[in-house]
């Protein structure tokens, strides 16, 4: 986690968001990017020369702003960490893969306000797109809290062994960062039943399949598999939740629809997300 990316807006939940990647930072003696992106809207031919000087002084108003916002926060939370901050002008979604690209990200931290899912997300609709498609790990976190005290980390699973050997593997890194205990565990639901006896026989394969330690095997019963997610955590008092996305819709790589976006809306601690197809 050298490079972390925190999309800032700021409001009160990138703010948290930024926090927390400054706590990250100085565990890892990494370095924070905070970048503003500015939706610019389409330039058509025939737009007169007044209409563009008026746009650079736009520009010039939002980024002169933006920077001291930026210079509050680092002030505030960043005392003598290694912060770089840049204001850029363009489609969000596109900008921001392209500067996890361009910069070797290794790990970006967003703001989410909850009320309605990953839609919500500190950008709207484009957050969704980077969780899905982000070729690193993103990190969702709605309230601040130190990145110390993250000691259970819930990672529910399918227990497919044959196409999670990089999520498991970015798992276990996560779990090695924080030093904490990986609660591996499946959700059984009506309409995916199966019996204690058979499931806990592929939770110890699975564990013993990709070496994992310091970690506890959990079958939670409940109606629905995102009940089951968020009701598994707080029951557990779970300080993180990781889980791997297939790229298409929602986060959950075992789970369909919006699920995701119900974990998210009912848990208040992070969650940590990474794409499958990556």
């Amino acid at each position: 986690m050298k490079k972390i990316l925190v999309p800032c807006d700021f409001s009160e939940q990138a703010v948290n968001a930024f926090r927390f990647a400054i706590d990250v930072a100085e565990q890892s003696n990494g370095e924070v990017h905070m970048i503003n992106v500015v939706e610019i809207p389409v330039v058509h031919d025939s737009v007169l020369m007044p209409v563009m000087t008026y746009e650079e002084v736009l520009f010039k108003e939002l980024r002169d702003k933006a920077e001291k916002q930026f210079k509050k926060l680092k002030d505030k939370y960043s005392a003598n960490k290694k912060v770089v901050s840049h204001v850029i002008f363009g489609p969000v979604y596109n900008m921001l893969l392209d500067y996890i690209d361009e910069n070797s990200i290794d790990l970006v931290i967003m703001g989410t306000k909850g009320a309605s899912g990953v839609r919500e997300i500190l950008i709207g609709s484009n957050a969704e797109k980077i969780v899905r498609k982000s070729p690193v790990p993103v990190i969702a976190i709605k309230k601040y809290i130190k990145s110390a005290t993250i000691k259970n980390i819930v990672f529910p699973n399918s227990l497919d062994t044959e196409k999670q050997e990089n999520l498991v593997t970015r798992v276990k890194a996560l779990q090695h960062f924080f030093k904490a205990v990986v609660h591996i565990v499946w959700i059984n639901t009506p309409s995916n039943f199966t019996r204690d006896t058979i499931t806990f026989k592929r939770l110890n394969a699975f564990a013993k399949r990709f070496m994992i330690k310091d970690f506890t095997l959990n079958v939670f019963n409940d109606p629905y598999e995102e009940a089951g997610v968020v009701n598994f955590a707080k029951d557990i008092n779970a300080d993180m939740i990781a889980m791997g996305t297939h790229g298409r819709r929602g986060i959950a790589h075992f789970m369909s629809g919006s699920v995701a976006e119900d974990v998210v809306n009912h848990v208040e601690c992070p969650i940590w997300t990474f794409s499958l197809k990556k």
